[in-house]
């Protein structure tokens, strides 16, 4: 009797062991979830580009030498006829000191010459000379007031550049780069700083060849700045390059800022957008939208009681863009889209939504 009881015993035991456990329900994932919602953005056209100065100086001296002092850094705020930067004086002072004396030397010779002149007037009147003799001095004596002339020039260029040894600001403005230190010798017009000045800002973007005539027919164009999104300024379209650039085959474009704005500092960051602004359009984060079957699709979200489930859905994109991706076709306002870790989602799979971190919100 006890032999088949340890028997069956054994049995139940092994097909105990090799029943497979029941699995294990997967717990829900959690996945940032946005609503769309209808938006005004400028579906046309957005461009990046850096605050500068419409009129910008290289400034350099006119004379060559040694740079004795700098006066100003970087970012420093001129006036007109600020001393910037001076050279060694010397040698500039040597030449207008020479230059003095050679003029001093004419005007003797030229005394000299119209004394005899007078002299030999007289002698001729008596008939004690010739008239050639006079004639003779007479030619030097205006070869002496020709030298005279050169040397008062002489000794005015040489002043000059002994004033040119001093390098001043012509404009009110802003120093933007600093091409050469204190002890270092420059030739005369070589570069040493950059002046931008006071006034008129603009914006310098870089736009592809298929959108230059738009721009050529936009009137005013709307500014943001990275450092303040939510404040638009006027701009203008002012000025477009002739030819592309030969290394990123685009063309220059500047864009004056119509609104004297003081918190418009040079370097500052904008975006330029063309001013067919599309009401109702769909803006989406770039990280929404995934290549999938040779087209774009994102993750539509739909209830599942306190879950979601996701739903493939293919989508038309009408721009990319720095700020997100305008979509066009394929989803609708109202409807719920992931927006984060789409390529790690599975159809079906139950995700639990969770709302997109506000930007600057820190632990």
């Amino acid at each position: 009797m006890m032999r088949p009881l340890v028997l069956a015993v054994a049995v139940a035991t092994v097909l105990a062991a090799c029943s497979k456990p029941e699995p294990v329900a997967e717990a829900p994932r959690p996945v940032v979830a946005q609503k769309l919602t209808p938006v005004a953005v400028a579906s046309g056209a957005l461009y990046t580009g850096e605050v500068r100065a419409r009129y910008e100086s290289d400034l350099a001296f006119r004379i060559t030498g040694k740079i004795v002092e700098r006066k100003v850094d970087v970012g420093a705020v001129v006036k007109p006829g600020q001393v910037l930067a001076r050279l060694d004086p010397a040698d500039a002072g040597l030449n207008a000191e020479a230059a003095r004396a050679q003029l001093a030397a004419a005007q003797t010779d030229l005394a000299f010459a119209k004394a005899e002149v007078e002299r030999y007037r007289d002698l001729v009147a008596k008939h004690f000379v010739s008239r050639s003799v006079l004639d003779a001095k007479e030619a030097t004596f205006n070869a002496a007031a020709a030298r005279v002339a050169q040397a008062r020039a002489q000794a005015s260029v040489a002043g000059n550049q002994a004033g040119y040894t001093t390098l001043v600001a012509d404009q009110a403005g802003v120093i933007t780069a600093i091409l050469a230190e204190a002890g270092q010798v420059v030739k005369d017009s070589a570069v040493v700083m950059r002046l931008a000045r006071d006034g008129e800002r603009e914006v310098l973007i870089a736009v592809p060849e298929s959108r230059v005539a738009a721009l050529r027919k936009a009137g005013q164009v709307e500014i943001r700045l990275w450092a303040q999104p939510e404040r638009a300024l006027e701009g203008r379209v002012r000025e477009i390059a002739p030819s592309a650039d030969a290394a990123t085959r685009t063309y220059a474009v500047k864009v004056t800022i119509l609104s004297n704005d003081p918190t418009v500092q040079l370097g500052m960051t904008a975006n330029v957008i063309l001013p067919d602004a599309a009401a109702g359009a769909l803006l989406v984060p770039s990280t929404a939208v995934f290549e999938h079957a040779g087209g774009s699709a994102v993750w539509v979200l739909q209830a599942d009681g306190e879950l979601v489930k996701p739903v493939l859905r293919p989508v038309t994109v009408k721009q990319y863009r720095e700020d997100g991706v305008i979509l066009s076709g394929g989803v609708q306002a109202g409807e719920t889209v992931a927006v984060a870790g789409v390529h790690k989602i599975v159809a079906g799979q139950p995700l639990r939504p969770v709302a997109p971190a506000r930007p600057g919100a820190g632990a």
